[in-house]
């Protein structure tokens, strides 16, 4: 049976795709707020990049491990500008409408604090028009042309290397009409392009999670003539559930903790509590977002009869009981009021947002606002920052290439 409305002589079945797509009530739209302008600090030692559509800040957190610091974070959803303006106070975000933001004015605004070259921009535009976790999956939904507004940054700021990444379904979308326009308008504005679909468990993330990215390089500039994507690590052996939250507190139903009683048992937990030497990642005060979601008694008694691997519900295959050997299944957003969607491997309850988190590769001592409902959209939303961190690591090698050789 379809699934209607609740208005009382007004039905409607909700995935009729003529229906009009709900949005967030916590969308800022027609307008955009500056946050931190004050605060604002450049360190100098840091190569530069603007962090567009930027979510909760998976590039921002990624890039950072490779020498970048991000300057100003760009999103309309107000929880997810709370928590990158929160980990990043010395940066500027703006929230609201990416279309209502005038590129030439923010570049003047940075110019006034000193900052006169952009190394980096990335962008996560919004993906959900492209998923084929969507049901109401449609070509011309508005937000699959968002990219035309990064590109516009592009073309004011002309920065040394350009990063977009999207879902793999927006190869297939409009026959590749979508993948075919965005390469083009990069290569418009005088970029050398590459595009890779990548699955970021081959970087050392616990998710399978298929991601498209188109990666350019500025053009006869001194820089490399083409990006070159680097080999995952992983392939052979991918990281597991295991290896990522097996430290972690157990916890009873609506239960929170706070505090760590193990120490890490892997060299990724190590990594994501700010004790390896890899990388410059800080240590948390505390632990932070460890809440078990408030499940009904029938919700408890499902996770607990399901066996890991296996759907939880009959009709949502997605949403199964994870298991301790095998890496997370792709973690979704799961609309703008998602339920939880991946049942613990050995506790009958769903996960926290601190374990959603370590599986997008989060550090613990990044901490999100909003409340577990919109942490959930932040988190699926996001990309992964070790993915990000390969990434970014030779394009920072480059460019501190380019600069040793002008300065001889």
């Amino acid at each position: 049976m379809n699934k209607t409305s609740t208005l009382p002589g007004f039905e409607y079945n909700v995935w009729d795709k003529d229906i009009p797509i709900e949005k967030s009530s916590y969308v800022r739209e027609n307008s955009v707020q500056f946050i931190n302008v004050d605060r604002f600090k450049c360190d100098k030692t840091k190569l530069t990049m603007l962090d567009l559509f930027c979510g909760a800040g998976g590039f921002a957190v990624g890039a950072s491990w490779a020498g970048f610091q991000s300057l100003v974070g760009v999103d309309y959803l107000a929880p997810a500008m709370e928590t990158w303006t929160s980990n990043h106070p010395n940066s500027i975000g703006c929230l609201g409408d990416i279309k209502m933001l005038d590129a030439v004015e923010l570049k003047k605004l940075l110019q006034n604090k000193g900052i006169d070259h952009i190394n980096l921009i990335t962008g996560g535009v919004p993906c959900q028009g492209f998923s084929r976790a969507n049901r109401k999956h449609i070509d011309n939904d508005e937000r699959n042309f968002l990219f035309k507004e990064y590109m516009r940054f592009v073309d004011v700021f002309k920065p040394d290397y350009i990063i977009l990444e999207n879902v793999s379904g927006m190869r297939s979308t409009a026959g590749g009409a979508f993948e075919k326009a965005i390469k083009d308008s990069m290569e418009s504005l005088g970029y050398s392009v590459n595009v890779r679909l990548l699955n970021a468990a081959d970087y050392g993330v616990p998710q399978v999670r298929q991601r498209l990215l188109f990666v350019g390089v500025k053009c006869n500039d001194g820089l490399a003539e083409e990006y070159i994507f680097p080999e995952g690590k992983f392939k052979d052996a991918h990281r597991t559930v295991r290896d990522a939250i097996s430290d972690l507190p157990c916890l009873d139903n609506n239960e929170t903790k706070d505090k760590y009683y193990v120490s890490p048992q892997t060299e990724f937990q190590k990594l994501m509590r700010g004790e390896s030497k890899k990388l410059a990642v800080g240590k948390p005060k505390k632990l932070f977002n460890h809440t078990a979601p408030n499940h009904p008694q029938e919700t408890v008694d499902k996770i607990a009869q399901t066996k890991p691997g296996l759907p939880m519900y009959a009709k949502f295959k997605q949403r199964i009981r994870l298991q301790w050997e095998s890496a997370s299944p792709t973690q979704l957003a799961g609309g703008i009021r998602p339920q939880f969607q991946f049942g613990h491997p050995e506790q009958p309850r769903g996960l926290s947002i601190r374990e959603r988190a370590r599986i997008q590769t989060f550090p613990d001592s990044y901490i999100f606002k909003g409340g577990i409902v919109q942490e959930r959209v932040q988190t699926g939303n996001a990309v992964p920052p070790l993915l990000i961190y390969n990434l970014t690591k030779p394009i920072m090698e480059d460019i501190c290439r380019r600069d040793r050789e002008q300065n001889r």
